[in-house]
């Protein structure tokens, strides 16, 4: 990996720590148990770049090596949250490129929305202000996702003259929100409101500005807190229904939830009940 090599702590059996990973293309720390990705570009609603984006590939996939992180926070500095694409950066260097060159590109911004799926913790977004094209897709790609009143989240790639096919949108964004509303914003590009946001089930719930940061945080060390290794099989297992049938589903229910009753976390939470404890979660 690129921007990773040499930055983890390896650990017996290909684990990894990320708490001193110093990142190059935007702000990252460990605290308690949760990683937060900060877009640190204010001055500019933190757009991403060419690296940017391959850094935040890579620090994901990493991330399902990770044994010291058990939830994600992804948030932008300042008032926004993420304006999408470098206009300068980005934008303009893809109108050179030839068709080969393109296609590198889209799937590189797509392996971005992968590793998040893929990687086992929990990702909460914090979404504040501009939330636009691929910033719109970093919270779509996010777990669970906080919003405020100001939250305005464009899907607009039409808008530019690309379709609303982008990082997975269409496959998505419909199943958070209903296919109409998706429809909607993905032909039209128009943002969604705050409230809006909250109404369709993009957010979870809006918070003042002021809070966001905490909120989130609060989310994670809960998460964090919990049982790590049942909360990686419950998002897996979100991600994979998605292509099974319902008999299908419930099978590999069974077999999930078999895996995790032989968890020490589970032994520690029934005898955590005999005592009247509150059941302290390590993860295995």
């Amino acid at each position: 990996m690129k921007y990773l090599q040499g930055q983890p702590h390896a650990l017996p059996g290909h684990r990894t720590t990320l708490a001193g990973y110093a990142a190059r293309h935007f702000l990252f720390a460990v605290e308690e148990g949760v990683a937060t990705v900060t877009l640190n570009r204010p001055e500019r609603k933190n757009p991403l770049t060419f690296d940017s984006y391959a850094e935040l590939r890579d620090l994901f996939r990493a991330l399902a090596h990770a044994d010291d992180v058990k939830a994600v926070v992804i948030a932008g500095a300042g008032d926004d949250f993420c304006s999408g694409g470098d206009v300068h950066d980005i934008i303009g260097p893809l109108t050179q490129l030839d068709m080969p060159g393109l296609l590198a590109f889209t799937r590189m911004t797509g392996d971005v929305v992968k590793a998040m799926r893929a990687c086992p913790q929990p990702v909460i977004a914090a979404v504040d202000g501009i939330c636009a094209g691929a910033g719109a897709m970093l919270a779509l790609a996010s777990d669970i996702r906080y919003g405020t009143q100001r939250s305005k989240t464009a899907f607009l790639f039409t808008r530019v003259g690309l379709a609303g096919c982008d990082m997975g949108a269409c496959a998505l964004l419909p199943r958070v929100i209903g296919q109409g509303r998706a429809a909607e914003l993905l032909f039209t590009g128009r943002s969604m409101s705050g409230a809006e946001g909250e109404r369709w089930g993009f957010f979870n719930a809006l918070h003042e500005p002021a809070s966001l940061a905490q909120a989130a945080q609060a989310m994670a060390r809960n998460l964090a807190q919990g049982p790590t290794f049942a909360h990686g099989m419950t998002k897996k297992m979100l991600q994979q229904e998605w292509n099974m049938g319902v008999d299908e589903a419930i099978e590999a229910e069974a077999q999930a939830q078999a895996i995790c009753m032989a968890t020490n976390d589970f032994h520690r939470a029934y005898h955590a009940f005999v005592a009247k404890q509150k059941p302290a979660f390590e993860g295995d």
